[in-house]
């Protein structure tokens, strides 16, 4: 019998080598040349989890306070805005039209009328006292004396001269130029004034008082001044009405002969008031030697002012009566101004502004009569006799005429 050869298992043939693969570079994350505005994921990689917060087991949640159910509330009105000041507001009766128009200046720009002629006239009697005392000073310049009394007769031309004006209103009334914002509240107002008039309003100065009072006032030629009270508080057309009667002392006359009287008569009130002083220094003294001293003080200003009047013609005695004429003329010089303001279409206004002023004065009369406890204080009458201004029913009578509406044609 045959052998058969013994099988072998077959193994399969060795793999052929394959080629070498380029190896790729690993991949890394990009990151931005600045840094970005939130913080950025970690990068990933191939078999990386996500980080896992840790957990404790003593860890709880805060407890929540309970929600207590609030009871309905009805819903509030919106607000109202607050109410624009009256100055600014457009539906006020006492509102005007103050835009720029045309304006038609008339021929003539001021006058002087009777009222500043009498003024003049009553300081008459204190520019010639003045004018003696100005020459018993000058009579000490010997040969210069004339025109010791020339210059001074000639200073009152500085009346007119506007840094003269400027220095006086700030010096003596306690004005000052207005802010950009006061000028432009006040200025189109002045212009509507100065355009009722015909008046050319670039000749006067606008000036402002720092005071919480409502007035205003005309000083020398050209300042036309009004307290920060009434620029804020009023209405324009209220606040119109005052300058316009501001304006009618300037168109009058009545600023420029009261300030030039009162520049003249400026020596002699000067040298009353050193006598005056020297006269009480003198009875003082004359108080130590009993009533022999007081008797013969008496007797020697009795002599000096016998003296007086019999040379100088009773002069001395027409000084006296200075004050009372004086406030007699200023009255006469607001009615004036008043009737200016109220022929140029203010009478409504100013009426209102009276109306403010008389419960000023009320006010101030029940303040007095409080500390006088409770007693009135009556005003006596050579206080009335002294007082520059009408009374508020004077003035509203004068201006009844201008209230009363026009009957139709």
């Amino acid at each position: 019998m045959t052998q058969q050869p013994p099988e072998y298992p077959e193994y399969p043939a060795p793999a052929q080598p394959q080629a070498a693969q380029p190896q790729v570079p690993p991949q890394y994350p990009q990151y931005p040349q600045q840094p970005p505005a939130h913080p950025a994921a970690p990068p990933t990689y191939p078999g990386a989890t996500a980080p896992i917060a840790p957990q404790y087991p003593y860890a709880q949640a805060a407890p929540q306070s309970p929600v207590i159910p609030q009871p309905s509330q009805p819903p509030q009105p919106p607000a109202a805005p607050p109410a624009p000041p009256p100055s600014e507001d457009p539906t006020h009766p006492h509102h005007i039209n103050t835009d720029a128009r045309r304006i038609h200046l008339s021929h003539q720009q001021r006058h002087t009328d009777a009222t500043a002629v009498g003024n003049l006239l009553v300081y008459l009697p204190n520019f010639l006292c003045s004018l003696i005392v100005v020459g018993m000073v000058s009579a000490l310049f010997g040969k210069l004396a004339i025109l010791v009394i020339v210059l001074w007769l000639a200073s009152g031309a500085l009346v007119f001269h506007r840094p003269t004006e400027s220095a006086l209103a700030r010096r003596l009334l306690h004005l000052r130029y207005p802010t950009p914002q006061e000028r432009a509240k006040i200025e189109p107002v002045w212009r509507e004034v100065t355009a009722r008039a015909g008046v050319e309003g670039r000749n006067y100065e606008l000036w402002v008082e720092d005071s919480d009072s409502l007035n205003a006032v005309a000083a020398a030629g050209h300042i036309v001044g009004v307290t920060r009270f009434a620029m804020n508080e009023l209405p324009n057309g209220e606040l119109a009405a005052v300058m316009a009667h501001e304006l009618g002392h300037h168109v009058g006359g009545h600023a420029w002969s009261g300030l030039l009287g009162y520049w003249y008569a400026l020596p002699g009130r000067v040298a009353w008031r050193v006598l005056k002083a020297f006269s009480v220094f003198v009875f003082h003294v004359s108080r130590a030697f009993g009533c022999f001293g007081v008797a013969f003080f008496v007797m020697l200003i009795g002599g000096i002012a016998l003296a007086t009047v019999s040379t100088l013609y009773g002069l001395p005695l027409l000084i006296l009566a200075m004050p009372y004429a004086l406030a007699a003329v200023g009255r006469r010089a607001e009615l004036r101004a008043d009737e200016h303001a109220a022929a140029l279409g203010f009478a409504p206004m100013l009426a209102s502004v009276l109306e403010k002023l008389h419960q000023q004065e009320r006010h101030e009369q029940a303040a007095a009569t409080a500390l006088n406890g409770g007693a009135p204080v009556e005003e006596s009458a050579l206080s009335k006799l002294l007082s520059s201004h009408p009374d508020y029913h004077t003035r509203l009578h004068h201006l009844q005429p201008y209230l009363q509406p026009q009957r139709p044609y």
